[in-house]
Order: structure tokens, then sequence, then C-alpha cells
């Protein structure tokens, strides 16, 4: 029986599973989202929630004992300085999972783990790739004499 057994093992050794959920707790306060598989999203929110519940109390332990988990200067100046703050008010539920489907070669469950609050990054993000995408659309398209016309008034301008 597994009494008292709330581990997900996610099929590796206590060291490695500890080192993947440390380094998926930096990139979620790093980015402020990330996409996994739906356990690791699980374990994941589980992990970075009680660092965040940690770096609310904003005290010198509590500053070492997330840095003991995380072990990353950055990380942790981000998530006491930017992202406790944020949370000061609001009692647990920091994080949100959201589940996308199943990935097309494994056919692994994926989900998106994301700080609540955040949406509004991510948001400008995607315009911004859009954007990137919609720029790279129109070079494609215009042909080879344009391009070169393109560079020798470049040239011209250079020149004067």
């Amino acid at each position: 029986m597994r009494h008292q057994k709330d581990v997900k093992k996610l099929g590796r050794t206590a060291s490695h599973r500890h080192a993947t959920l440390s380094n998926l707790a930096v990139a979620v306060i790093e980015h402020k989202h990330i996409r996994t598989t739906t356990p690791k999203a699980k374990e994941a929110r589980r992990f970075v929630e009680r660092l965040i519940t940690h770096a609310k109390k904003n005290t010198v332990a509590a500053r070492r004992l997330v840095f003991s988990k995380l072990r990353q200067r950055a990380a942790v100046k981000t998530l006491f300085d930017d992202i406790a703050p944020k949370f000061s008010t609001r009692n647990g539920g920091y994080t949100r999972v959201i589940k996308l489907g199943r990935r097309q070669g494994d056919g692994a469950e994926l989900a998106i783990v994301e700080l609540v609050g955040y949406e509004s990054l991510q948001v400008e993000k995607q315009q911004k790739a859009f954007e990137k995408r919609a720029e790279r659309k129109k070079r494609e398209k215009q042909t080879a004499s344009e391009r070169e016309k393109e560079r020798e008034k470049e040239k011209q301008e250079e020149e004067k």
C-alpha cells in the first residue's frame, strides 16, 4: 500500500528527480511559463508553489532554503524581488496547469505550467513572434531581383 507516499517518481532516481524539478522551477521563474509533460507539470506546480510560499516570508532563512532547492542565484533573486511581492496577498494557487493534448512523436500528454497574473507577457511574446514570421514571409516572397535592388539602394545610401 502507498499510504503517505505522495511523491510521483517520474521514472527517475531521487537525485535525478530533484534535479529535474529544480530545473523546471528555474525555467518557470525565469520565463513565467513552460511547456512539459503533464506529470512533470503537476509535480513542478507543487514544487514552485512551495518555493513561492517560502519567498513570501522574505527572510534570510527562507532565501537559503529556496537557494538550496534551486541552486541558481539569479532565479532566487527574481523569485524574491519580483514574483513573491506580486503574490503577497494571495493564499496559494500561484500557478496554473493547462493541458495541451498529446505530443506528435511519442503520444505523451503535454501541459503548460504558468504563473498566474503573467499572461500579458505571453501575449506580447506571441505577438512579437507573429510579427517576425510575417516579416520573414514577406522577405521570402520577394524575388531575387527585388532583393538586389534593395541592396543597391542601401549601398548608394551608405556611399552618400
